[in-house]
């Protein structure tokens, strides 16, 4: 019997809308990425949201410090198209003034937001404008951790507890009448994130934002990432996603597109096959092969379409001619230049220093 490695059935979640992003309800798995940038300056947070909007950002969330930054965010969201997230933590006020200046989704921390009289000011002014909350809990704030600041806690124990804190915040909007909620659960490894998210996922219909938190630099961090988010996803778990590396953030949206698209449940970009080369090697393949990337996903038009393409970049006749043929097209590499092949036949030969805008210009044709 043949084995099936796709994702498992999507869990049934309530729909919530993040502006025009639906989050849950059956919707696609959206993408989201966080600025870097003082939110208090606004060209350089409007023209880095811009370039996530190029790289295919559906949701930015922006750091909200102080009042000045609260107050910026009304600006901001007028300079650009995604739904605009505000990331709150200790003065609830914050989040009250970010309603007010037209943020689509507020995220606050449980650990560290404040009293329930707090809390009840942010859902009265969210439910008013119709604006989302997500309950954001990491593993690294946690209001236990005030009362056991070392604690030996199993990893089963810290799913528990990061639960237990969602749990406990969802039945306090649910109980103001608030229902718009996402909820996220991150740690910054692994096995506590997928059992915290797993367990949620059996006790609410609520819409799960997937991320382990503090991941790391881009190689470690998109390792861990996806097989975090993958791990999950892969049981039907999982909404939203945000990859969280020490990076561009353009790189935390293009990792999380990859690890949808290795899943089968995103396009995004062509499927480059490119050989990791060996001695028998006479052409630069990791040259092109980043040469095509960086162009491809630089130019959001071009990444479009090149959507479900699959494209061969290879080093030698080893394997080359073989993969080549099984892609849309692409080179199987000799001594500075290498055979150009389409739908399995060989066409011509083309100099290695060709090989990029060749490819290029048949994505452009081939739409």
């Amino acid at each position: 019997m043949k084995e099936d490695l796709r994702p498992g059935k999507p869990r049934k979640t309530r729909l919530v809308k993040a502006g025009s992003v639906p989050i849950g309800g059956g919707s696609r798995i959206s993408v989201q990425s966080m600025c870097n940038t003082d939110t208090r300056d606004l060209k350089a947070t409007v023209d880095q949201i811009r370039r996530l909007e190029a790289a295919g950002c559906e949701l930015i969330r922006v750091a909200v410090p102080d009042m000045d930054a609260a107050l910026n965010l009304g600006r901001i969201k007028r300079a650009i198209s995604i739904p605009l997230v505000a990331d709150i933590h200790f003065d609830w006020r914050l989040a009250v003034e970010a309603v007010r200046q037209g943020v689509d989704k507020v995220r606050i921390n449980p650990g560290n937001i404040g009293e329930r009289d707090k809390v009840k000011e942010v859902v009265g002014a969210c439910r008013s404008a119709g604006v989302a909350i997500r309950i954001g809990v990491n593993a690294g704030s946690l209001k236990a951790l005030k009362e056991t600041p070392k604690p030996r806690w199993t990893p089963a124990q810290w799913a528990r507890l990061m639960v237990r804190e969602a749990l406990d915040e969802v039945r306090a909007l649910e109980r103001l009448d608030f229902r718009a909620i996402v909820v996220s659960l991150k740690a910054d490894d692994i096995e506590r994130t997928v059992l915290a998210n797993t367990l949620f996922a059996a006790k609410s219909d609520i819409p799960l934002h997937l991320g382990v938190t503090e991941a790391g630099s881009f190689l470690a961090g998109t390792v861990k990432s996806a097989l975090g988010i993958g791990s999950l996803l892969g049981r039907g778990i999982g909404d939203t996603v945000r990859v969280s590396l020490t990076e561009d953030p353009a790189m935390q949206v293009r990792a999380a597109y990859e690890i949808l698209k290795c899943l089968g449940l995103r396009r995004y970009g062509p499927d480059l096959v490119s050989c990791p080369t060996c001695g028998r090697c006479q052409v630069n393949v990791g040259k092109v092969i980043h040469e095509l990337e960086e162009r491809i996903y630089a130019d959001s038009n071009l990444r479009k379409d090149a959507e479900g393409l699959k494209i061969a970049v290879m080093g030698c006749v080893v394997n080359g001619p073989g993969e080549a043929r099984s892609a849309d097209f692409g080179v199987a590499g000799g001594k500075g230049r290498g055979v150009w092949i389409e739908k399995g036949k060989q066409i011509r030969v083309v100099k290695e220093s060709e090989w990029v805008n060749e490819v290029i210009r048949k994505i452009r044709n081939s739409k």
